[in-house]
Parts: structure tokens; C-alpha cells; sequence
């Protein structure tokens, strides 16, 4: 049996269906996990946190961290657009556990969450968390913020038939299926966006399963098929590239 658990929840429909907020954003929020020690993480939890952690119980897990992809509000809690979203710091309240994001997001996380500190875990990109067997790294794939990163889980050989094939990667807001993240927000760099979608990206394999931080345009496909399809994907040089997004 794999002992990979993964879980891939929709804000406001697996979860949270009482926020039309959440809903609306179509956030995606992961569970990643080792069913053989019960353990698992949780990657960009936000908007009824409770009921995320229900889940999780229900399935027979534990919380042990919280991986976090950049610091906005709709991935971590906080105020937006005089809302205040569930997130971070709720989670904390009800399953203490450790927090790991990009050093040059710690700022941004604290803040925008309203922790402290000694609540991160700052880390550079390569960086690995173990869930019982299971091993995440980090990417550093700036952009959309300076510290956004994506988790990738490498294949694993001599998987059970119909397990999972080939290497995932959780994006975040860095890349979906039919765009990129935005880089007109503060911490958006249109250049650093370039070498995230030709270099950092493009050098994984071409049967990575992408799952990105929203549906926007759908919730996973082949790394292979999006860069035949998704344009962002398939701008070869920076001068077109600005000119694509306006800059």
C-alpha cells in the first residue's frame, strides 16, 4: 500500500461551505501525509480552519505542521477586503505544531497572520519536511512575492499498481493551469516571474503533476500539457515577456 496521503480540499465546497468568500476565491488547500504514522501537513490553510482540522481527524490523521506558500491572505488568514479570514493563527490555537515557509516570507507571514515569530520556520529553497516517510521540498519559485515557494514530492519507486506516478507539485499562486500568479501586488517582480516559469519550473520533469493554489482553469494537469497550452508557460524570451504583461 502507498503510504502517501494526499488530499486535495476546495475552499467553500470540501470545506467551509458557510463562507461565500471562500467560494469565491477558490482557494485549494493540501493534505500531505505518511498513513502508516498518522501524520500529516497541511499546506495553505485558510478560511474555516476548524472544519479543516475536523477533516483531518475524521480521516484519522494528525496535524504535525503547516507548509506555506507566500504570505497572502487568502492562503494564511487575515483582513482582505474588510473580511477577516480563519487561518494561521486558529490553527495554532487548536493544534500547535510547527510553521515552515521561505525565509524573505517570514515577515510577510507574521504580520499578515498576526503571529510571532517563534511560531516560523524560515527555510531556503531545497529545503526538505518529513512527514513520517514522506518527504516534501521546497522550492523557491519568486514571483508572485519574493518568497513563494512550491512543494514538490518526488516518485517514489515500486509504488503499489494505481498509485501516484510521477513527481507532484503544489504551485501555489506561482503557476495554474491557465496562468501565473499576479506580480502587480506588492512583492511581485515581472522579471523574477520570467525565470521562475523558464528556468526554475522548466527544468522539472515533463510528467510532474501540477496542483495549483486555485482553480482557476482547473486543479491538476501534467506539467507536459501545460506547457503546451498554458502561454505563460511557452514565452521564450524577457522582452516578450514584459511586453506580455505589460511592462
Amino acid at each position: 500500500m502507498d503510504r502517501l496521503y494526499f488530499r486535495q480540499l476546495r475552499a467553500g465546497v470540501d470545506f467551509g461551505q458557510s463562507v461565500p468568500q471562500a467560494a469565491a476565491m477558490q482557494n485549494l488547500v493540501y493534505l500531505i501525509g505518511d498513513r502508516q504514522t498518522g501524520e500529516t501537513l497541511v499546506i495553505d490553510p485558510a478560511w474555516a480552519t476548524g472544519e479543516l482540522l475536523d477533516l483531518v481527524e475524521r480521516d484519522g490523521m494528525r496535524l504535525s505542521g503547516v507548509l506555506v506558500t507566500h504570505y497572502h491572505p487568502d492562503h494564511i488568514g487575515g483582513s482582505m477586503f474588510g473580511m477577516q479570514v480563519q487561518g494561521l493563527a486558529e490553527i495554532l490555537a487548536r493544534a500547535p505544531c510547527p510553521i515552515h515557509t521561505h525565509r524573505l516570507e517570514l515577515e510577510g507571514v507574521q504580520k499578515v497572520a498576526g503571529l510571532s515569530r517563534s511560531d516560523l520556520t524560515g527555510h531556503d529553497s531545497g529545503d526538505r519536511v518529513a512527514v513520517g516517510a514522506v518527504e516534501v521540498q521546497l522550492l523557491h519559485t519568486p514571483g508572485h512575492t519574493p518568497g513563494s515557494l512550491c512543494f514538490r514530492l518526488r516518485a517514489q519507486p515500486g509504488a503499489s499498481p494505481g498509485a501516484r506516478q510521477g513527481d507532484v507539485l503544489i504551485s501555489g499562486d506561482t503557476l495554474f493551469l491557465r496562468g501565473c500568479g499576479r506580480v502587480d501586488l506588492p512583492g511581485g517582480d515581472v522579471d523574477e516571474m520570467f525565470r521562475t516559469m523558464t528556468e526554475r519550473l522548466g527544468s522539472l520533469p515533463p510528467d510532474t503533476v501540477v496542483y495549483p493554489g486555485h482553480d482557476y482553469g482547473g486543479t491538476s494537469a501534467a506539467l507536459s500539457q501545460l506547457q503546451r497550452t498554458n502561454i505563460y508557460l511557452r514565452v521564450s524570451d524577457l522582452s516578450s515577456w514584459r511586453k506580455m504583461l505589460g511592462r
